[in-house]
């Protein structure tokens, strides 16, 4: 189909794709449990090329890797549905990881690992077709023209997101900025690695089935009612 109009009905070496990486201060348990847990499930800083997720849990039916996990209540929430998927996050907020290692913890969770940093780095290493989904709620809109080329969503990304994904593994992408849910459409359009999953306007005003509804996303900050955007990927040129 055509590219739709999202717009709000009217009544980083790279270029940092995120703000601010600290808020307030840790709580005692917080503090804690990134002594403790944070290295026993933590996703290595400079991961090597070729980093295989399955060796963290061989048994995995899926892998999937959540950028930008904010809260952390849509990566916990995922990884407690299903025990039998692994679940990376990559988050530089530290009071987000602090929230995801709490959930970890309190859940019992053995199927999540964590980085604390910018997720390219991990996504540019991961081992080719390691991953089933990938999936970027909410990132930084950086809606400013001037500070668009900060956006997460750029053809390098893309790049690394369509090595990393196995053929017919999904990118998902949701926004509540009218502006970057057409600018993600049409960057993963033209890319050509990736086949739009849509076919009528409920497929992006509608959540998907297994949509964890996410404190940021409660808040309506942006200029429109979410987006969501589904895209699988596929052999690139065709």
């Amino acid at each position: 189909m055509s590219n739709p109009d999202f717009s709000a009905p009217k009544p980083f070496g790279p270029l940092r794709s995120f703000g601010r990486v600290r808020g307030r201060a840790l709580s005692d348990r917080q503090e804690q449990l990134f002594e403790t847990l944070f290295p026993r499930v933590s996703i290595p800083a400079e991961p090597a090329h070729g980093l295989d997720p399955s060796h963290w849990m061989p048994s995995a039916e899926a892998i999937v890797f959540e950028i930008g996990f904010g809260g952390a209540e849509h990566l916990i929430g995922q990884a407690e549905r299903h025990p039998n998927h692994l679940f990376l996050g990559a988050e530089p907020f530290q009071e987000g990881v602090a929230k995801a290692l709490v959930g970890i913890e309190d859940r019992g969770l053995t199927n999540v690992r964590l980085s604390a940093s910018d997720a390219r780095p991990v996504l540019q290493a991961l081992k080719p077709a390691s991953l089933d989904k990938l999936v970027v709620l909410f990132p930084d809109p950086w809606h400013k023209a001037k500070h668009n080329k900060r956006r997460l969503i750029q053809t390098a990304f893309l790049d690394d997101a369509h090595k990393a994904l196995k053929l017919g593994g999904e990118l998902r992408f949701a926004t509540d900025w009218a502006d970057y849910a057409a600018w993600t459409l049409e960057k993963v359009t033209q890319h050509g690695g990736f086949e739009w999953q849509a076919e009528m306007a409920a497929d992006w005003r509608t959540p998907p089935d297994d949509h964890i509804t996410t404190r940021y996303e409660i808040k309506k900050l942006g200029d429109c009612a979410p987006i969501f955007l589904r895209f699988t990927a596929r052999p690139r040129g065709l």
